[in-house]
């Protein structure tokens, strides 16, 4: 029985497509694992890159990726919207077919090590892997991000690598690894320029605030959009789906004069996340199209930038490219 596991690496490069292209290339060269999307923001300055394969060639690609990004990225010049620790700010593994959380685990616990010795990179481990409780969250983890990580360094020790402040980790930031289960990243945007109703509508719905359960949310501006959004990470959508995040962002909105002016998904979602956003709003529909359909119009999905369910469900990206090695 085939086993596939995902990883989910982001960098900190958005802008530079010839240095996107590089890193994207190293973690093509190896057999078994399959780059399957790869989403830049200029803005945001960031990179998010999803592959997939056998567990073991997708934990070579990623060390692969990370040696490459390293080596070309240098953190001491890196200014963007998004919060950030190093160059390859955090490198989720996540178990997609036949393998379990605790088994994609193990495999984040070698990346880790390995990145941490032969790149001499300090890596923190969250989510399945944290090693306290204070660590389980990538927040907690990047709070301060790369400006402080000289202190952290000293106060909140990497897991593992060096934990000295030195010219080469100047350059390379921190990389945090760790596995977790399915994570949506996805931004609306408001009908709004000024960064603070954004701010304060992620504040309210965010679950540690006492919002969405199983989501996390910061506001921020997107210049090239002219436009504020409200970022949210849907750590589990059967809980808490985009449907639901929309309605709750809208609401608040509304609150303050304001309106949605259209939706983003960052990277690939799961076909079931959008079959679900679809019920919501066509809930006597058993029509696998049209509920798609629905939650991209509901939802503003084309008001952003183009999207095509052919390019941005994660299990038909994933068939594609399997198809394409038989």
């Amino acid at each position: 029985m085939m086993t596939i596991l995902e990883a989910v690496p982001n960098i900190s490069e958005g802008r530079n497509s010839s240095l996107i292209n590089r890193v994207v290339q190293a973690a093509q060269s190896v057999d078994g694992a399959y780059v399957l999307h790869t989403d830049s923001n200029a803005d945001a300055n960031r990179t998010v890159i999803t592959l997939a394969g056998a567990p073991e060639s997708v934990v070579k690609a990623c060390l692969k990726l990370s040696r490459a990004a390293t080596d070309l990225i240098d953190m001491r010049h890196h200014k963007g919207a998004h919060p950030r620790l190093g160059a390859v700010d955090v490198c989720p593994l996540v178990p997609v077919k036949n393998i379990t959380l605790q088994q994609a685990a193990v495999l984040a616990e070698q990346l880790a090590n390995t990145v941490a010795n032969e790149l001499s990179l300090p890596v923190y481990l969250y989510e399945a892997n944290a090693t306290s409780p204070d660590r389980k969250l990538l927040a907690n983890i990047r709070r301060g991000e790369y400006e402080h990580l000289p202190e952290k360094l000293r106060t909140f020790p990497p897991d593992c690598g060096p934990c000295q402040w030195n010219e080469s980790i100047a350059r390379s930031g921190a990389c945090v690894i760790g596995a977790r289960p399915f994570l949506i990243a996805y931004n609306i945007s408001l009908n709004t320029q000024e960064v603070t109703p954004a701010k304060e509508i992620a504040a309210v719905l965010r679950e540690k605030n006492g919002g969405l359960k199983a989501v996390r949310a910061i506001g921020w501006y997107m210049p090239s959009y002219h436009a504020a959004q409200v970022s949210f990470n849907l750590t589990d959508y059967t809980i808490n789906g985009l449907a639901q995040v929309y309605q709750a962002c809208e609401q608040e909105a509304n609150k303050r004069g304001l309106i949605i002016s259209g939706s983003e998904l960052i990277g690939l979602v799961p076909e079931q996340a959008l079959l679900e956003a679809g019920h919501f709003y066509m809930p006597n529909s058993t029509d696998k199209i049209a509920l798609l359909q629905s939650a991209i119009e509901h939802l503003q999905l084309q008001k952003i930038r183009p999207f095509d369910i052919n390019e941005r469900i994660l299990e038909y990206q994933l068939n594609r490219r399997l198809q394409e090695r038989t």
